[in-house]
């Protein structure tokens, strides 16, 4: 049975016939134990109206011999023969209607619970049970209970035919009413089941469209309950997944551009090289040396992420003091702002703890910052380096006075390749792998990094490590 829409209908079938039968089975109780109760209670009434007429009889007599004419005229008045049963009207002593019926029998015992009197003559000096004593009408007389009249049925079950056709009808409607709502289980279970498997039908077409390369599909979401939630997960999965496909075509046309340009600078110089155009000297040999340690530092930007991003990225951690970590960065870069025009700020209280991390790749990260910070902004410019202590965590940043980042460019500037101004990154010999280095090696640290705009101009970078005193990541990026 692999289909869940029939599973679910047959669950609810399940369900529907445990229940109509467990209805079923304690109303038939109920209702059998009540009309016994009922039928009980009004041969008991149908007795007690007759004790005046035997207690008058024993009182007059001293006994019960010859009680059983006595017994033949209830017989008579019942619409009975002595010792048979027929049908014919039934009256009590006053003439008014009784609850009585052609099954029924008289029973009169005495004080000791022996029969002596039956109008049947079946159970004549026969002991009566106490279940059916208790049943009975006392006939007292000067005080005493000189005996018990009971009416109950001739039959061996307690209801006659009357009663008994009384519970069979119960019985048949409760039947039919258990049909019924077994039929309308299945109609409303074969609803809901496929209603219910609907959106997951859709999943599945969907799925199956993804997986021949349509990365285009998404599914209507109507619902807010767990089915819905699936279809919103799916909807943002598949978003992943085309925005992956796109940056993934567009890493493979921005690597491809980014060897062709110096291949063909290296191709072109060589060729004219051979050709004699160009001597062989180190003017001539300096640009393809230039493109080659582009080319070097291109596939060593590419190794590293893609171990970073494999979980094989190894880390030495030790304490850093951010401090030093800073001064270092700012002094390498110095003679880069200054032909610039930049200012250099560093923003480092003296008291700042040590953070636990790898001081060769944060010293990267913070290169990898300050470097684009230095190409974005303008001569005459600033660039702000800061270090503070917030919640437990170390956050550097790095702000610039550039001309800040694109909103709609916030979300992905982390994304490998992804440039929002590609000429100009392109101008700047930016590949578009350096933010996604950042990221890669602060979450390798067991930190984060994120972006935003200042207000006016320029953008800040910020990442928070944690700090020495912190359960230290693992030693391998994961």
């Amino acid at each position: 049975m692999r289909s869940l829409w029939l599973k679910l209908t047959l669950t609810f079938v399940a369900v529907a016939l445990a229940a109509v039968g467990l209805v079923a089975i304690l109303a038939n109780r109920t209702v059998t134990s009540q009309f016994d109760m009922y039928v009980a209670h009004g041969r008991q009434m149908q007795a007690t109206r007759w004790v005046p007429t035997f207690a008058e009889y024993y009182a007059r007599t001293g006994s019960w011999e010859g009680v059983k004419s006595l017994v033949n005229d209830w017989a008579e008045s019942m619409g009975m023969g002595a010792g048979q049963c027929g049908p014919g009207k039934r009256h009590g002593m006053d003439g008014g209607p009784m609850s009585s019926a052609p099954n029924d029998r008289l029973l009169l015992a005495d004080s000791q619970g022996v029969v002596v009197a039956d109008s049947r003559g079946e159970l004549v000096g026969k002991q009566l049970p106490a279940h059916d004593l208790a049943d009975g009408a006392p006939i007292i007389v000067d005080g005493q209970r000189v005996g018990t009249l009971v009416v109950t049925s001739a039959k061996t079950s307690n209801v006659g035919s009357a009663e008994a056709s009384f519970l069979a009808a119960v019985n048949r409607a409760l039947l039919w009413a258990g049909l019924l709502a077994v039929v309308l289980a299945i109609l409303l279970g074969l609803m809901l089941a496929r209603q219910m498997t609907a959106p997951l039908r859709a999943l599945t077409a969907a799925a199956e469209e993804m997986a021949a390369g349509d990365l285009a599909q998404r599914v209507t979401v109507r619902t807010h309950d767990e089915v819905g939630e699936l279809g919103r997960a799916f909807n943002t999965m598949a978003e992943a997944l085309q925005r992956n496909e796109a940056l993934r075509r567009q890493m493979t046309a921005d690597i491809a551009h980014e060897l062709r340009t110096p291949l063909s600078v290296i191709r072109g110089n060589l060729e004219a090289t051979l050709d004699g155009i160009y001597p062989l000297d180190a003017e001539h040999v300096a640009p393809v040396y230039e493109e080659v340690l582009l080319l070097e530092r291109l596939v060593a930007d590419l190794r590293l992420l893609s171990l970073a991003e494999a979980g094989e990225l190894a880390l030495k951690l030790e304490p850093v003091n951010v401090g030093e970590l800073i001064e270092g960065i700012l002094e390498s870069a110095r003679i880069t702002a200054q032909e610039k025009d930049i200012a250099l700020e560093a923003e480092v209280p003296p008291d700042l703890p040590p953070i636990n991390g790898d001081a060769h790749r944060l010293r990267q990260v913070l290169n990898n910052l300050l470097g684009n910070a230095l190409r974005y902004t303008p001569s005459g410019g600033r660039i702000a380096v800061t270090a503070r202590v917030m919640d437990s965590e170390m956050h550097l940043s790095v702000a610039d006075s550039g001309p800040g980042i694109p909103e709609e460019d916030l979300p992905y500037i982390f994304e490998r390749f992804y440039r929002g101004d590609r000429s100009r990154a392109r101008e700047s010999g930016g590949s578009g792998l350096g933010l996604a280095i950042v990221r890669r090696l602060v979450e390798a640290h067991g930190g984060r990094v994120w972006a935003e705009n200042k207000e006016g101009a320029g953008a800040t970078f910020t990442i928070a490590l944690p700090l020495a005193a912190a359960e230290e990541p693992n030693a391998s990026f994961q």
